[in-house]
């Protein structure tokens, strides 16, 4: 067995970083990929290596003599790289196909050592290793029937969205016998290249070759192993927190994204905090039904919107402000509040990040679960000094709750004391009631009663619509409305959040059961965490739990080992303000990615 590598482009897309070196020598996590390549491809007692070189070439070769690399290399140079493309110089490594089995590799990938393993490891001679095509893959495209045989290569023309769940993505590691190389692929490589010449794509011939009623080459599906091609710098930026030097490194480099986590298919986001039950598919649908129109218009200003969000929270609009997420309205308001800002921790740390050391009294419950009752915040804050009181309601990340009644017991004392009272209320919607009375107070009595309260609300969490970006403000705080309102940008939501505005009143008795089947799921997952050795789970309120971890277990440890292990993403609490104790907290999903959450938790903890 040989293995070939393609390496002669000039990997433009990448920038700078190809100025004077191919793109194969671009570093990922301080170490090039043809060098990654080349050790990974050393362990497998290969007869040789071949490397089609071009772009840069003699600095690659000078290069590559400083490796220790015990298998022998030998260079091919593609000199018209620049006007060719890799069928050329798969062309002018032909004669090296029809003398040994073959491993081809394109030099741009960065992969798991056991997907050599896995390809090599397989009995059918020949082989393409696919994996199931992601949105986010660009390139060859093929469809397989059951047996694994290549039903088609699809080109652009022929792509077809609707049918993604069909589709496979070639991984550009290809294993060809030496049989399969004399009698189908370097015939037809030459009379392809004869007849269409060297601007094509040595894919193309296995397109061809797919066509016979023997095509002699099956495909082997990759599982959960890690690949990636990186053509261009956010291919760069996926791959380096993919492929890290220990789990330690890939969960700081995770925690520093916060967000766009669609890229890693594999990937469970249990920091995402949002309904599983919620939105229906008819939503969705007709979200889909109207997208062309919606991408093609501007969206309304913010009186409208705040018209449409009024609407359905029963609030005057002149009382409420919409959001691009909750987040743009916490950076406005925090901005226009003056004076010492009273504070729970831990808490969500959105609020304090926005204010000086300085601006904030820290009021830290002394329970074993962070938990706190409203005589205990005006009996704290009473003698302090504060201009303002900020409470999450349930708290993130305790799950901690404050009952209505005890909320306006605050209210009341805030109004006494001359204080204005900031209440988030993002998580509200999934709290159980005794008396199945909502626990909120975004309502218009309410406000108008009580002028210093102000009451924020992600909708993106409680709707399950993260990727709208949506949030509401509302008081009768008329000066604080104003300031937002000049604040923000006119058309600070889009087209799409405000046609989810427009629409989801309709689907109010599905949002209802889906909280109801929420509730239910979450006291199931309580139930089974809490079996679970050395893990401690505090109750909530809220649509997460904060775990605490026993015995000596480190948090930072446990949730860099459930990404790396089992790609699940955890909330590792370990320097956040307030606690004392190694926790994590994880997010309530639907009964198959708890159930995952659950196994992963006992392998860990053993």
């Amino acid at each position: 067995m040989q293995a070939i590598i393609l390496a002669a482009g000039m990997g433009k897309r990448l920038k700078q970083l190809t100025d004077n070196n191919t793109k194969c020598m671009v570093k990922v996590n301080g170490v090039t990929m043809i060098e990654r390549m080349l050790r990974q491809l050393d362990e497998l007692n290969l007869n040789r290596i071949i490397l089609v070189i071009g772009y840069e070439g003699e600095k690659l070769v000078n290069y590559i003599s400083t490796l220790d690399v015990e298998t022998p290399i030998v260079y091919e140079t593609n000199e018209v790289y620049y006007k060719t493309n890799n069928i050329y110089s798969l062309y002018l490594a032909k004669e090296y196909l029809l003398e040994d089995d073959t491993l081809l590799l394109e030099s741009d990938l960065i992969f798991e050592d056991t997907i050599l393993k896995k390809i090599m490891d397989d009995p059918y001679p020949s082989l393409a290793l696919v994996a199931k095509y992601e949105s986010w893959m660009d390139g060859t495209v093929v469809t397989l029937d059951d047996d694994h045989n290549i039903r088609r290569f699809l080109d652009k023309k022929r792509f077809r969205f609707e049918d993604i769940q069909s589709y496979y993505k070639t991984v550009n590691i290809y294993k060809f016998s030496k049989r399969f190389s004399n009698t189908h692929y370097v015939p037809f490589l030459e009379a392809y290249s004869k007849a269409l010449g060297d601007n094509e794509y040595y894919e193309q011939v296995l397109k061809v070759i797919t066509l016979l009623e023997k095509p002699e080459i099956k495909a082997s599906v990759l599982d959960n192993e890690s690949w990636y091609e990186i053509d261009d710098l956010q291919d760069l930026d996926i791959a380096e927190s993919m492929f890290t030097k220990s789990p330690l490194d890939k969960l700081k480099k995770f925690q520093n994204r916060y967000g766009g986590y669609w890229r890693y298919p594999k990937l469970a986001d249990y920091n995402l905090l949002v309904n599983p039950f919620y939105p229906p598919q008819k939503l969705l649908d007709e979200i889909k039904a109207n997208f062309d129109r919606i991408i093609s218009d501007y969206p309304s200003g913010m009186n409208v919107n705040a018209l449409l969000a009024g609407k359905y929270f029963g609030i005057d609009e002149r009382r409420i402000v919409v959001g691009n997420g909750a987040a743009e309205l916490i950076k406005s308001l925090m901005e226009k509040l003056e004076g010492t800002i009273g504070i729970p921790i831990p808490t969500f740390d959105e609020y304090p990040n926005r204010k000086k050391e300085n601006e904030i009294v820290y009021f830290k419950s002394e329970g074993p679960d962070y938990h706190y009752t409203a005589d205990e915040l005006i009996s704290f804050f009473d003698d302090k000094n504060i201009s303002t009181l900020l409470l999450v309601n349930p708290e993130n990340p305790s799950g901690n709750f404050i009952p209505k009644k005890e909320l306006l017991r605050i209210a009341d004392w805030a109004e006494k004391k001359n204080n204005k009272f900031i209440l988030d209320e993002s998580f509200v919607d999934f709290a159980q009631t005794d008396d199945d009375i909502p626990a909120s107070l975004l309502n218009e009595e309410i406000l108008a009663k009580y002028p210093s309260l102000t009451v924020i609300k992600s909708i993106s969490k409680s709707h399950g619509v993260p990727g709208l970006r949506l949030g509401i403000l509302a008081s009768y705080d008329q000066e604080v409305i104003n300031f937002i309102k000049k604040d923000v940008a006119i058309w600070n939501i889009n087209s799409f959040a405000e046609f989810y505005l427009q629409i989801f009143e309709k689907y109010i008795t599905e949002y209802e059961e889906g909280l109801k089947s929420f509730k239910e799921e979450r006291e199931t997952l309580r139930n089974e965490l809490s079996i679970i050795n050395n893990l401690r789970i505090i109750p909530s309120q809220a649509n997460y739990f904060l775990c605490e971890l026993l015995n000596g277990f480190q948090a930072s440890e446990i949730a860099a080992d459930l990404l790396d292990q089992y790609h699940l993403f955890v909330k590792d609490l370990t320097n956040k303000k307030g606690f004392d104790g190694n926790y994590l907290r994880v997010a309530v999903k639907s009964p198959e990615e708890n159930k995952r959450l659950v196994d992963a938790f006992k392998n860990v903890l053993t």
